[in-house]
């Protein structure tokens, strides 16, 4: 009876039906030594755990600390350098370029030089507001022609 009770336990344990509790008896049915013969072949497989058990890594790691930090300074020094040319270029850019009194913050001296100005920047956004209200148009002619044919 414990034979067959093991058998099954075994098909189980290769489907991976098994509980702990199944797998802990088959483990001590395996560790013993009175395995039946025709069982013997899956010995290993449980005998296993009770060796990998006992088997303790002893052999010493080394650390090389040294390494690590010279690669952590050395990032952080091309950090710095790299802000540091960064910052310098940005700097020089904007020292070179010093803008006249007339185009400094949209600003004119002149009243009617801003009138002027004034005047086409307006008339560039009437352009731009006239052609979206044509395409508007164009929507609307498309929405009539769908109300004709798909009548709701």
């Amino acid at each position: 009876m414990a034979l067959d009770r093991i058998e099954n336990l075994i098909d189980k344990y290769f489907e991976g039906e098994t509980s702990i509790a199944e797998e802990n008896e088959l483990k001590t049915y395996f560790s013993s030594l009175d395995v039946a013969q025709h069982l013997q072949q899956y010995q290993p497989v449980f005998g296993y755990f009770s060796q990998a058990k006992k088997e303790e890594f002893k052999a010493e790691i080394p650390l090389n600390t040294k390494k690590r930090n010279v690669a952590v300074w050395l990032s952080i020094a091309a950090s710095f350098v790299i802000m540091l040319g960064v910052g310098t270029f940005m700097y020089l850019n904007t020292m070179e370029e010093v803008p006249s009194t007339e185009t400094a913050y949209g600003t004119y001296d002149d009243p009617e030089k801003a009138l002027a100005e004034t005047e086409k920047a307006l008339a560039l956004v009437s352009e731009h507001l006239n052609t979206g209200i044509e395409s508007v148009s164009y929507i609307n002619e498309y929405n009539n022609s769908k109300n004709k044919i798909f009548k709701k």
